[in-house]
């Protein structure tokens, strides 16, 4: 296909795609941090929430008809994109809409990421878009959308699947695609117990991101379809992409390839490792996810606070912070802060050590504290005197410590009930 001006074309093509986020998702291998909030609603980064990485993703990329379907205490993820999304302007034809579980169709909620969708049939057709783009709430990247679109437009496909090499020890987590030499996608197996290996490289795999690009009636008709079959769980990786690559036009996308070496940054934040990592990766000199790119911002709900502030300068307690970020409202009075990550409205008092650590917002640490390698909870207030991280034994008796001994706080463990008595 001959492109004139491949910019006016993209920009036609993001014009007439629908993106839906599917936010409904309860992230429970986040443990703790997902008790009082949906997975994408956790905040990640300093100041944002995980879903603004793929909202902000559409609207970089031009896409600005958006849909979020939300189902598992969303709340906090509702108030989040109302205050933070609410900025579009309808007589453009621009919104970011949510879409709660409401039994639209039948009794049931949303049953899978497939339900989801069929459940909202008539606000899709409503929409008439040309392109869907189906993304997942609760990952941490940043992609150009328009590129993937231009191809699955050029090679006149049905489906097309973003996807990703990872090693084939850790394939087993993802739904894994085989293909062939013009990238057709001809078998996809999701959470394979043994996953294909890449042509010529048995080491890795080629998983999916759970980012699917669909021409809108071939997804109504799979949708219905879907919905017809009694065996079926409603879902995309386990139900609706095995059943399409057998029969229709299925490409993927890699998202690593050459022309894209600059946006490889893609995190799947599902566990207590993975969350406290990706938030410590943000500390490095260089980090691969670049929270300072002016051509590629991520986009928030702004809360006006004042600057972060550092108090005291006597040998004994000295208000500093090494190697960390540091958000606004933050007060650090006579205290160390050490490659760690604080977000909003966070005081650490004095004589105290905070050390490789995540601290989320309106967390109040004590004189005196000792925090190491540690997820401090919005709104916890940590007693004076408090040792994390240094005694596992001890931590173990009243925290959650994960597989590589990350330890998890949360208020309920402090004994206080925040989230019974308001929001997160």
């Amino acid at each position: 296909m001959s492109i004139e001006n491949p910019h006016r074309y993209v920009s036609r093509l993001t014009r007439d795609t629908l993106a839906i986020i599917l936010a409904g998702g309860q992230g429970s291998r986040l443990k703790e941090l997902t008790t009082w909030r949906a997975k994408p609603g956790v905040p990640f980064g300093g100041k944002f929430r995980i879903i603004d990485f793929p909202l902000s993703n559409c609207v970089n990329s031009g896409i600005r008809r958006i849909a979020v379907a939300t189902q598992y205490k969303s709340h906090s993820l509702i108030r989040h994109i109302q205050q933070g999304w609410g900025h579009f302007r309808g007589e453009f034809g621009e919104f970011v809409e949510l879409l709660p579980a409401q039994q639209r169709i039948k009794d049931n909620w949303y049953l899978g990421t497939a339900d989801a969708l069929y459940q909202n049939l008539d606000i899709i057709r409503a929409h008439n878009p040309e392109f869907v783009l189906v993304l997942a709430g609760d990952h941490i990247y940043k992609m150009d959308y328009g590129v993937m679109l231009a191809q699955h437009s050029e090679n006149e496909t049905d489906l097309t699947v973003g996807c990703f090499e990872v090693p084939i020890e850790e394939a087993k987590a993802f739904g894994v695609m085989a293909i062939d030499e013009n990238k057709r996608i001809i078998e996809f197996t999701e959470k394979p117990e043994q996953p294909k290996h890449v042509p010529g490289n048995p080491e890795r795999a080629l998983a999916s991101m759970g980012i699917y690009i669909f021409n809108t009636r071939f997804l109504i008709e799979q949708l219905i379809k879907d919905a017809d079959n009694s065996q079926s769980s409603r879902d995309f990786g386990k139900d609706i992409i095995p059943s399409v690559v057998k029969k229709y036009r299925a490409f993927a996308y890699s998202f690593n390839n050459k022309e894209e070496q600059n946006q490889i940054y893609w995190r799947d934040v599902g566990t207590i490792d993975a969350f406290w990592k990706a938030n410590q990766e943000l500390i490095g000199v260089s980090p691969e996810l670049n929270l300072y790119d002016e051509e590629w911002p991520i986009w928030t709900y702004q809360e006006q606070l004042p600057p972060a502030k550092f108090v005291f300068n006597d040998d004994d307690r000295r208000g500093m912070a090494v190697d960390s970020m540091v958000s606004g409202g933050c007060i650090i009075s006579g205290a160390k802060i050490s490659h760690s990550l604080l977000f909003s409205n966070v005081r650490v008092n004095s004589y105290s050590l905070v050390e490789d650590s995540v601290i989320l917002p309106d967390v109040n640490i004590g004189q005196n504290c000792i925090i190491k390698r540690a997820v401090i909870d919005k709104g916890t207030k940590i007693p004076a005197g408090t040792q994390i991280g240094v005694n596992p034994e001890d931590d173990r008796k009243h925290y959650r410590i994960s597989e590589t001994g990350i330890v998890l706080v949360t208020p309920d463990m402090i004994g206080d009930k925040l989230h019974t008595v308001r929001q997160v």
